[in-house]
This record gives structure tokens, C-alpha cells and sequence, in this order.
């Protein structure tokens, strides 16, 4: 089996090294895709560690590529109001035809993180949860018909236009090594990004989420088939 290698673009390290410009990132993945990579990947984070808002670089990216995948690695969906960010992805899944990948995570356990969910009024006790509705929410907008939710966001059939070109809306992958992740992937999402320094761990994490996701057959990406889920290794 070949799995594809992401090249995931030094946001961060320009805004740190002074060198804010987007458009050497945009020529960097317009020549990642020259090179033959299989993706284009954006990091995520508002205060803790400054660097481009993802979603709307990776609009920009679409706009400069043609077959790579584009995607988030990884997004922090806590921070956003998830019917303001579905219409975000599906956007972005429009303009760049269908390539987007969503990949999320609960955030870093770490001081100034903590302190940027406070930043964003957004509780850091409850940003599982938050995340896991808020990501529901999105793939039910996503279906493009009449939604009703009443839990932590009310919406009263709401209709979101226009659609991901994907139907049912990008896949979502999971990042990070904790052991609630492999029945994660299993029930709610599509992929899993490993983070792992030892190949082994990762095989084990890998094997032990393949497992439980055939057992479920509850992915939703209709390209990976029932009870698949997808593996992707990303270049720093």
C-alpha cells in the first residue's frame, strides 16, 4: 500500500522569522505540487503560536494548484462557531473542487494555549465536546437541507449554500495519540493524522483504529469505502 506524503507549509516559521508574505507560501505549494506531493497541509492557531488564518491561505493555494489535496493540520474547530466555520469549508471545498481534507484536534494542553481559548471565550474544560457537536453540526449542514439543532449552537432550519463539492461535506481526519481516538475515528471520523516519534506506536495505534473501524463501518467518506479509514504522512 502507498501512502501519501503531505507538505505541510512553514506558516509559523515565516511569521516568526519575520517574513509574513503569502505569496512565497503560495509558490512553495504551487512547487510542492511540481514535486509530486500528494497534499498541501496548513497549521492552525489564533495567539499561541501567531501565524496565516488556514482555511483562507488554503483558499488562496486552491487558486494556485491543481490536483494536490488541501487541508488543515491541524484545525482547533473549539475556537470557531461551527455553522460560521461549515460555511468556511464549504466554501473552500467549492473553490478548490472537491480537494479539501479537514483535519482537527482538542488543542495542546498547554499554557498559552489555554490562555488563547480564554482569549476567544471559548471554555478549555469543555472543548472535546464543543469540538465533537460542533463537527456534527457542520455535517448536517453540509447535507444542504433544512437542519434543526438545539444543544450548544440553536438553529432552526437552516439551510447552508452552497455545498461542499463533496457530498456529505469534506472528509475529517483526527490528529493525536490518545487512546479515545481510536474509537473516534471509528464512529466520527474519516482519517488520523500520527504524531508519534516511534513507528512501531504508530503501527499499533494503526492496526487497533483499523480494526474498530471495520467493526463499526460507520466512516462517512464514500471514496474510501465501508469501515476504511485513511493514513497520511506529512513532510515538516
Amino acid at each position: 500500500m502507498r501512502i501519501p506524503i503531505g507538505y505541510l507549509l512553514p506558516t509559523r516559521e515565516s511569521v516568526m522569522e519575520g517574513r509574513p508574505e503569502a505569496a512565497p507560501l503560495l509558490k512553495l505549494a504551487q512547487k510542492a505540487e511540481g514535486l509530486g506531493y500528494d497534499s498541501i497541509w496548513v497549521g492552525d492557531s489564533l495567539l499561541a503560536r501567531p501565524r496565516h488564518e488556514p482555511l483562507t491561505l488554503l483558499a488562496g493555494v486552491a487558486g494556485r494548484t491543481d490536483h494536490v489535496k488541501l487541508g488543515t493540520a491541524i484545525l482547533i474547530p473549539a475556537l470557531r462557531n461551527p455553522v460560521v466555520m461549515a460555511h468556511q469549508i464549504a466554501t473552500l471545498d467549492q473553490v478548490s473542487d472537491g480537494r479539501t481534507i479537514i483535519g482537527v484536534g482538542i488543542a495542546a494542553n498547554v499554557p498559552n494555549v489555554q490562555q488563547e481559548f480564554k482569549s476567544a471565550g471559548v471554555p478549555w474544560e469543555k472543548r472535546v465536546g464543543r469540538m465533537l457537536e460542533g463537527l456534527r453540526l457542520c455535517r448536517e449542514l453540509w447535507r444542504g437541507k433544512p437542519v434543526n439543532w438545539d444543544g450548544r449552537w440553536q438553529v432552526e432550519e437552516g439551510v447552508l449554500g452552497p455545498e461542499p463539492v463533496q457530498e456529505g461535506g469534506p472528509p475529517i481526519w483526527i490528529g493525536g495519540n490518545a487512546e479515545a481516538n481510536v474509537n473516534r475515528v471509528g464512529n466520527e471520523f474519516d482519517g488520523w493524522f500520527p504524531n508519534h516519534p516511534d513507528p512501531k506506536v504508530v503501527k499499533g495505534i494503526w492496526n487497533n483504529m483499523q480494526a474498530f473501524a471495520c467493526i463499526t463501518r460507520s466512516i462517512r467518506s464514500p471514496s474510501t469505502g465501508p469501515g476504511c479509514i485513511q493514513l497520511h504522512l506529512i513532510r515538516y
